[in-house]
């Protein structure tokens, strides 16, 4: 089986799937992560192909039976983006290959609170090694069901801000959206391990295929 890990990170799934015997891409634009998984890697004797790119500009003329992109990653994507990285994986996957990808749910973007704090070296140091203090202020857009966490970090010789979008999903609106890109959805479950769906879970993960022939979309 060949697989595809779009925003493979550190190689946390691709290394589990090369030990299974599957043919795995992987694709970050963090070069410390695709640093990190090579040695890793290596160090376990697997032929793993990385590449450091931005996901959304990859190509390639390899065509897979499976592609996952984990860690709600389709959520931190624009419209457009969404809409750009679906076409890949359709263009990407074998006639009758699958896409699994998971999101925040409805109920994770109702748990969140538009607030603004701030705090000496928030996030225990996430944002610099050095001293900093650091703004968080979160936004909440009800009719879009998005969130955002504009992060403002001051240092001695340097202010950053940095903008954290994400998109929230209910089933039906997740569904509508791989429909569109030409998939058709064979299932939901409440993580990637395969979790039953549950209404009440904060994510949720789907399940789509590529059809065998002809593709649909409304886009």
């Amino acid at each position: 089986m060949s697989i595809a890990d779009f925003g493979c990170g550190p190689g946390l799934y691709t290394i589990r799937l090369a030990k299974e015997k599957a043919n795995v891409t992987g694709i970050d634009f963090s070069a410390n992560s695709i640093r990190y998984a090579k040695n890793a890697a290596d160090r376990e004797g697997l032929k793993i192909e990385y590449h450091h790119q931005n996901y959304l500009e990859f190509d390639t003329e390899s065509q897979f039976d499976l592609i996952i992109m984990i860690f709600c990653d389709f959520c931190a994507l624009s419209p457009t983006q969404r809409k750009t990285i679906l076409d890949k994986f359709f263009r990407f996957l074998k006639p009758g290959g699958s896409v699994l990808l998971d999101v925040h749910s409805l109920n994770t973007f109702n748990a969140i609170t538009a607030k603004a704090i701030y705090e000496r070296n928030l996030m225990d140091h996430f944002w610099s090694p050095n001293d900093y203090f650091g703004f968080l202020t979160t936004f909440k857009y009800e009719s879009e069901k998005v969130t955002l966490d504009k992060y403002t970090i001051i240092e001695v010789n340097r202010a950053r801000v940095f903008y954290n979008w994400l998109q929230h999903f209910g089933r039906e609106s997740l569904k509508k959206e791989l429909e569109r890109g030409g998939f058709t959805v064979e299932d939901f479950y409440s993580d990637v391990c395969g979790k039953p769906f549950s209404e009440d879970a904060p994510d949720m993960t789907i399940v789509a295929k590529k059809p065998l022939t002809g593709r649909y979309s409304s886009y």
